[in-house]
């Protein structure tokens, strides 16, 4: 492994740019340090979720591997032409998404986001890995990324919208189910 941070601050950073993994420096606003950055936003809500000390072993390994991957995901963005993430990662995901959809009725109706706060959060992470796909979409169109980190954050929010639904039946709480009847009704 590379050098380890002994020193917080640098310095280096207070005129607004910000150091890529292959030594480059580019704008804090620039549209890769955005991606990553909503990466990372996304890991940090994934450990909201996994300090829920009622979540179950099996979800909560599942969401550790999927931090440790998301933190690959981000080191390739930080450093452009590495290649971390591969079609295995995206097969496990589609292989989670069947096995937990499988013990799901069908939806009927949209889903609004709670269901306790274990799925809530789920659902705000669903969320912010959309908004990190759509940067990603936004960067692919100024300079190559790799297809593997688009498949990997488009299946992992699906992941995400189905553990949601897990959490909120698991917790007691249950799904709570858009009324999209209730217009002009009091």
């Amino acid at each position: 492994m590379g050098n380890r941070l002994s020193k917080i601050y640098t310095r280096t950073g207070d005129d607004g740019s910000t150091g890529l993994g292959d030594g480059s420096r580019v704008g804090k606003d620039s549209l890769r340090v955005t991606a990553y950055g909503s990466v990372d936003e996304l890991n940090s809500v994934l450990g909201m979720i996994l300090a829920d000390t009622g979540l179950p072993q099996e979800l909560a390994s599942e969401l550790q591997r999927i931090q440790h991957t998301l933190f690959d995901l981000g080191g390739e963005l930080c450093i452009p032409g590495m290649a971390l993430i591969e079609d295995p990662d995206i097969a496990w995901l589609e292989a989670s998404i069947d096995r937990h959809n499988a013990s799901l009725p069908p939806l009927k109706e949209f889903i609004l986001p709670g269901g306790g706060m274990a799925a809530a959060t789920c659902h705000l992470a669903r969320t912010v890995c959309r908004r990190a796909e759509r940067e990603l979409v936004a960067l692919h169109r100024v300079e190559p990324v790799r297809t593997q980190t688009l498949r990997y954050l488009n299946r992992l929010s699906d992941l995400l919208f189905v553990l949601a639904r897990i959490l909120a039946r698991q917790h007691g709480q249950g799904e709570v189910l858009w009324q999209h009847q209730r217009r002009g009704k009091p």
